[in-house]
């Protein structure tokens, strides 16, 4: 009786001992990429703590069985081309990436990429068939240029009571900036302002803009964000705060950064929907199977402190619509 339990014990595990070391296995690992025009979205960067972090609750631990790269071109957009081809090589399961360049690149490499934010409306660029259904490689979020577009104006005419001309900068060598700044344009026709267009190409093309605005001085600002005017954010911040002249940009980080009000979409939410896209596709899923995702915040932040050292007055009852005052 006793050598018979020792053989069913035996038994049992040596039928148990597959499925021990099976748990033993550690998981498939995913390999996570993030690529940027500008700086790199590394786990030290607030986009990139936001993508592991998120990524980290869906199950992916940087270190256990999630890789990442992080890969930059600090605004030379001419590299990105290669920058994406080297994450095809490095065989990424998804790249994560912002600004339409980056995403033309990526789809050039055929990478399966996640737009975080900054591509402008994906389907007029031909980047994707519909935001339904994408296609192809690219998913990600996205938004409503020409809505987003009239809401910033008429939040500068509630800034600005009086304005009749608003000065426009944008990349002209951007796509989907180019395609921003029309609609842009378009509402502030609708809205009886102004538009006076500067168009950039290169950091020294600045200057120009100044000297532009130095000869008819316009009643507001709006700068379109890509990686050509963030990078060179801080020389628009001086102009402006200089000259008294009160500036629109799309993000609240430009106004924490300087500038004097912004409205666009919650970048968090945005980098947690990409985090999200992206463990369905560590999961299985196809990149044009998913559909893109709009933002369902869009905080009015306004900087308080700019103001009251340039000299600009805002209304009371525009201050008390903002989402947030930094003072």
């Amino acid at each position: 009786m006793r050598r018979r339990k020792v053989l069913q014990l035996l038994a049992s595990a040596a039928l148990a001992a597959p499925f021990s070391a099976a748990a033993d296995t550690p998981a498939k690992m995913a390999r996570l990429g993030t690529l940027s025009p500008t700086l790199p979205l590394d786990e030290k960067s607030p986009g990139g703590m936001i993508l592991l972090k998120t990524l980290q609750q869906r199950g992916y631990t940087l270190g256990k069985n999630l890789t990442f790269e992080a890969r930059a071109t600090n605004g030379q957009v001419a590299k990105l081309g290669e920058a994406a081809r080297d994450m095809k090589a490095e065989q990424v399961d998804a790249v994560v990436v912002i600004g339409f360049p980056t995403v033309l690149a990526c789809k050039a490499a055929n990478v399966p990429t996640v737009v975080a934010f900054g591509c402008g409306d994906p389907v007029a660029t031909h980047l994707i068939d519909s935001l339904a259904r994408p296609g192809g490689v690219v998913t990600g979020i996205s938004d409503d240029a020409t809505t987003l577009s009239t809401k910033r104006l008429a939040v500068i005419k509630q800034a600005v009571p009086n304005v009749r001309r608003v000065a426009m900068l944008w990349n002209r060598d951007d796509l989907g900036m180019t395609m921003r700044y029309e609609s842009s344009s378009a509402a502030a026709q609708s809205l009886g302002v102004a538009v006076q267009p500067l168009g950039v190409r290169e950091p020294n093309d600045f200057n120009g803009v100044f000297e532009a605005m130095d000869s008819e001085r316009p009643d507001a600002i709006l700068m379109v964000a890509d990686s050509l005017t963030g990078l060179n954010r801080k020389r628009v911040f001086d102009y402006a705060n200089a000259h008294s002249i009160p500036a629109m940009y799309e993000y609240d980080f430009f106004v924490r950064d300087g500038g004097l009000m912004s409205y666009g979409a919650d970048i968090k939410e945005s980098f947690e929907s990409a985090a999200d896209l992206t463990a369905r596709i560590f999961g299985g899923a196809r990149p044009g199977d998913l559909p893109f995702e709009e933002p369902t915040h869009y905080p009015l932040v306004v900087n308080l402190k700019v103001a009251k050292s340039t000299g600009i007055r805002l209304p009371n009852d525009f201050l008390a619509l903002a989402d947030e005052v930094i003072e």
